[in-house]
């Protein structure tokens, strides 16, 4: 079983730049078995539900619907997004942008919760070096199993694993596949606080960044609120490029 360990006093973590970070998730992921793939234009195609892409899983859609077959079951990516729906947000914190790249790992009916958690954790505290107890996992709601992994398999403290609803921790945008999700935040310390009593992980300060989003995608929405369960289960990853680079940096996002 992994253990939470060490103190962020017993290294100095080494200030990757964005070049670096995307080099080592995708050839990390390639030493997993996955596929890397080149970005996808911004405009997607055969999808009438989306402007631009807004998200590494986007162009993938049939992949995860099954309309199409992968090239491999285990995918990786870093793709250019456009997310106009933060627009309001850009300025007010440092973890939100309008144009960014979005670093995924993506299972199509293979590995599932398990790999998918294990995998965040290596590569976060291991191949990064990013301190484990300034990590704070969350799950859905109702999610025992990806509770349990983080608990009892990684050794992550119960108090330190924070449950959320469905607009915190279920993924989905428009219409296409989308499930439960469990997020990995980064304490970036005190400096970027809010100073309020009980300032802790979902605050809108930019204490506690979301770094890493693994989304267990087991749901099809048809763009009403109609859910009906995938054939095949899959993982779906997000992780923003330039928020990973604002962590092991430790800069405000204009300096990245």
């Amino acid at each position: 079983m992994m253990k939470v360990a060490g103190n962020s006093e017993d290294k100095k973590l080494k200030k990757y730049g964005v070049n670096e970070l995307r080099r080592m998730f995708l050839e990390f992921f390639e030493s997993k078995g996955h596929l890397a793939m080149k970005s996808f234009s911004l405009v997607p195609h055969n999808d009438n539900s989306l402007l631009l892409i807004n998200s590494g899983m986007a162009p993938l859609k049939p992949y995860f619907t099954g309309q199409e077959i992968p090239p491999r079951r285990r995918v990786t990516t870093c793709q250019k997004c456009i997310r106009t729906g933060d627009i309001e947000n850009i300025g007010k914190t440092a973890r939100h942008g309008t144009f960014f790249e979005m670093l995924g790992n993506f299972s199509f009916g293979d590995y599932f919760k398990t790999e998918a958690i294990h995998w965040s954790w290596e590569f976060l505290t291991e191949v990064v070096g990013l301190d484990p107890n300034r990590l704070y996992p969350s799950v859905y709601l109702d999610d025992d199993e990806a509770f349990d992994i983080w608990n009892k398999q990684i050794g992550v403290p119960a108090e330190r694993i924070f449950r959320f609803g469905k607009e915190d921790n279920f993924w989905e945008h428009g219409a296409g596949p989308c499930g439960p999700c469990s997020e990995i935040y980064y304490d970036r310390g005190e400096k970027y606080g809010c100073g309020k009593p009980g300032c802790t992980v979902g605050c809108d300060c930019d204490r506690y960044m979301e770094v890493w989003n693994n989304v267990f995608t087991q749901f099809e929405n048809d763009g009403h609120g109609n859910y009906t369960e995938l054939k095949q289960k899959n993982i779906d990853t997000g992780m923003g490029l330039e928020r990973l680079a604002v962590i092991v940096q430790d800069v405000d996002p204009c300096s990245v």
